[in-house]
């Protein structure tokens, strides 16, 4: 039987890729082409798949009934560069590039690369479970991310484009400012080398980890229950985290997919009531605007924000 995804990519590979790498002289991607075409129809599936999910619980159980669609276009501007364009180039390409001079550079200095596998045997021959631990770890690496983004001034002048969303729906997950998105897949592809993700698990992992995240963005009322939400991120325990009284420094509820790490480190909040979400703070261009007056005007709030003690001491 024929896979379909398959099938597609390679008509992708044949009728886009090799003539385009052909004529920029690349042609040692072209073996890897295929798997970057075939991630890249992933990620359209998985926009599929959040529209089927989340689409519903937004139209018939919504939360907030009226919204700006300009705001929510350019969100689902922002998906589609996020997930369909620069995810799988930056995600297979640089992952497979780095893993292949790292695992290189160890083997040729005597040293075993690294993998969850080696640490712990009994991992060796359980697929599904090993899958499920990397999802784990990067995870616990992605909360620390997020909580350093709301440390540093610098560093949340580039992530207030997120959270300036008033007009929060499932869309809103990959409103980043290109910055804050390069740190993300550098801090991505960090730790799963460090782990050692198989090449071709890093970008599934991540599409898994990132569509439970588009959900937690939904704008819907619908939640898990009192057991569930403690499992995993709901919309409600994420609305929390944009909430008008949690922007900057003061925010709760980091965790990506999994709770688990605010429960241990103290900085979760179950509240039920927040619905109004938004940093008033940030900047109206940092919500409305074209998506080039909404990056620079996160990198004008970077700068102000990574400046301003040493204005004040002027």
């Amino acid at each position: 039987m024929v896979d379909p995804f398959a099938w597609l990519a390679g008509w992708i590979q044949q009728e886009w890729l090799v003539p385009a790498l052909w004529r920029l002289g690349w042609m040692d991607w072209e073996d890897v082409s295929f798997m970057w075409a075939l991630f890249a129809i992933y990620g359209v599936l998985q926009v599929v798949v959040n529209l089927a999910i989340c689409w519903p619980a937004e139209r018939f159980w919504p939360l907030r009934r009226t919204l700006d669609r300009g705001h929510v276009g350019m969100d689902v501007v922002y998906t589609l560069i996020a997930r369909i364009g620069v995810f799988p180039l930056v995600t297979f390409f640089g992952f497979y590039s780095a893993q292949v001079w790292l695992n290189g550079w160890m083997t040729d200095h005597g040293y075993v690369p690294p993998t969850l596998e080696t640490l712990f045997p009994w991992l060796m021959g359980q697929p599904v479970v090993a899958f499920l631990v990397y999802a784990v770890v990067l995870d616990f690496a992605d909360y620390w991310r997020h909580r350093f983004s709301h440390t540093f001034g610098w560093w949340y002048g580039l992530h207030a484009l997120h959270h300036a969303q008033r007009d929060m729906t499932f869309w809103s997950d990959d409103r980043n400012h290109v910055l804050d998105d390069v740190i993300s897949y550098v801090w991505f592809i960090a730790v799963g080398l460090l782990i050692g993700v198989p090449p071709m698990q890093f970008p599934v992992l991540v599409l898994v980890l990132r569509l439970v995240e588009s959900l937690s963005h939904a704008n819907t009322r619908l939640h898990f229950g009192w057991l569930g939400e403690r499992l995993l991120v709901s919309p409600r325990f994420h609305r929390t985290h944009h909430g008008l009284r949690a922007a900057g420094r003061n925010s709760v509820n980091f965790g990506g997919v999994l709770p688990w790490w605010d429960m241990l480190f103290r900085t979760h909040d179950f509240a039920d009531d927040v619905v109004e979400t938004g940093d008033p703070k940030a900047g109206a261009r940092l919500e409305g605007g074209s998506w080039i007056a909404q990056q620079t005007e996160g990198l004008r709030l970077s700068w102000r924000l990574a400046t301003r003690r040493l204005r004040a001491r002027a």
